[in-house]
């Protein structure tokens, strides 16, 4: 009798324990539902994608490094599987709008292409030269065509060595080989930090007189590092190499593109802007005004442009003015040097007269054709690097966003651009 009322009531226990786990299961389950759907809710008054939902959206196939800057509320998210790529960034928290353009399809499908994977990721590592004799995109010997075209594995899908992570930055290192189109082979090591900024570290790096509190804000510096480890030196009569920083952003119909420029003679300096990468831009996606350059981020029509060193400033940028974004890329530009590697997809006569700085839009190859996002792109380059056994070349780029109205965001713009917001949404009138 004794031994049945323990027995019973053991059941009793065990009944009611798996009836709290049960409650607790669903309560975990209801809070992640609700934190969702909370997302959602923000993303659809938001008109893009969360933050929060992008992340745990790849976390799902990738492993993320978020760092956090709690002063300011930001975040950003890396990935070491891509080569240590910044893949989308928040200025508000998970609740945040994702500014990382992330090809959530191609994640999805886990298909292997075969000419890149483009993920996606707001600041991702790259190599150049893309094109000509000293291409590591086109084997010796190929047509500079986009059927011969490959993005080496070292920069697609291989992925970096996390060597520290702090709740504030990132590093990553890898030790490779590429061989480039003129049979050159270059043994190197990269470095790659990534570190989330202050408020304060963002007021400086812009060197504004103040950031006011009704702005949200993030910005993040990589320090990218490239050493020769090989046995012989690099030189210009078998190719260089230079450290290319490409960053995919959301498109929208009102995102506008600005490049300022260096003033002068075209006898003296060269043409303002190159236009020639996919055939010469139409002038109502390409404006050049007397000291900026205007060029459409919708997504709608591919085409790239660039400046030479001679033409370009250490900064570049894009405004949403429908949602009041304020995108900007800062770099470290040596003064002086003028010799960048060339990427058009030719073989060169001048292979060291290259771009510094590029914008892309996305947009059907061909009529008919899939876009490969649509996204849009600032990118940034080294100088192309010369470097003797042991010798390292680093380039270094900071990436800020800033959301606000155009009252707060006016100021910035014409501090940072010399135009107003009305001069942006004017330039294509």
């Amino acid at each position: 009798m004794k031994q049945n009322m323990i027995n019973s009531v053991g059941k009793i226990v065990l009944v009611m324990f798996g009836v709290m786990l049960l409650a607790s299961c669903n309560s975990k389950s209801k809070s992640k539902m609700d934190k969702e759907n909370q997302l959602i809710n923000k993303e659809e008054k938001m008109g893009g994608n969360s933050y929060g939902n992008d992340v745990n959206f790849m976390k799902d196939y990738i492993q993320v490094i978020e760092l956090t800057e709690d002063s300011n509320q930001s975040k950003v998210a890396v990935a070491a599987a891509l080569q240590g790529r910044v893949m989308t960034s928040s200025a508000n928290g998970e609740s945040g709008r994702s500014y990382g353009w992330i090809n959530k399809e191609l994640f999805e499908s886990k298909e292997v292409q075969e000419h890149i994977h483009v993920y996606g990721g707001e600041e991702r590592f790259w190599l150049g030269p893309e094109g000509g004799q000293f291409s590591i995109f086109f084997k010796k010997g190929a047509e500079f065509t986009l059927e011969d075209w490959y993005t080496p594995k070292l920069i697609d899908l291989e992925p970096f060595d996390v060597e520290r992570v702090t709740t504030t930055k990132a590093v990553f290192t890898k030790k490779a080989s590429l061989k480039n189109y003129s049979g050159f082979q270059f043994d190197m090591e990269i470095q790659r930090e990534v570190a989330i900024l202050s408020k304060t570290e963002i007021q400086e790096a812009l060197e504004l007189s103040e950031l006011p509190d009704a702005i949200k804000s993030v910005a993040y510096k990589t320090t990218n590092i490239l050493t020769n480890i090989g046995d012989e030196a690099w030189k210009k009569q078998t190719g260089l190499l230079s450290i290319w920083m490409l960053g995919m952003y959301n498109h929208s119909p009102n995102t506008t593109i600005m490049l300022p420029y260096v003033k002068g003679d075209e006898t003296e300096l060269g043409a303002v802007v190159n236009d020639a990468y996919f055939g010469k831009v139409p002038s109502d996606r390409l404006v050049v005004k007397d000291n900026i350059i205007y060029f459409k981020g919708d997504g709608e029509y591919r085409s790239k442009i660039g400046l030479t060193p001679q033409r370009a400033k250490d900064i570049a940028g894009s405004y949403d003015d429908k949602n009041g974004i304020l995108t900007i890329v800062k770099y470290n530009q040596p003064e002086g040097v003028t010799d960048y590697v060339n990427s058009m997809w030719e073989i060169q006569d001048e292979p060291y007269r290259g771009d510094v700085v590029n914008a892309y839009n996305d947009g059907a190859a061909e009529p008919g054709a899939k876009p490969l996002g649509p996204f849009y792109e600032l990118e940034t380059s080294s100088p192309a690097l010369a470097l003797e056994v042991g010798e390292s070349g680093t380039h270094i780029q900071i990436t800020f966003h800033i959301e606000g109205d155009e009252v707060v965001l006016n100021p910035i713009i014409q501090q940072l651009f010399g135009i107003s917001i009305n001069d942006i949404k004017t330039a294509f009138k």
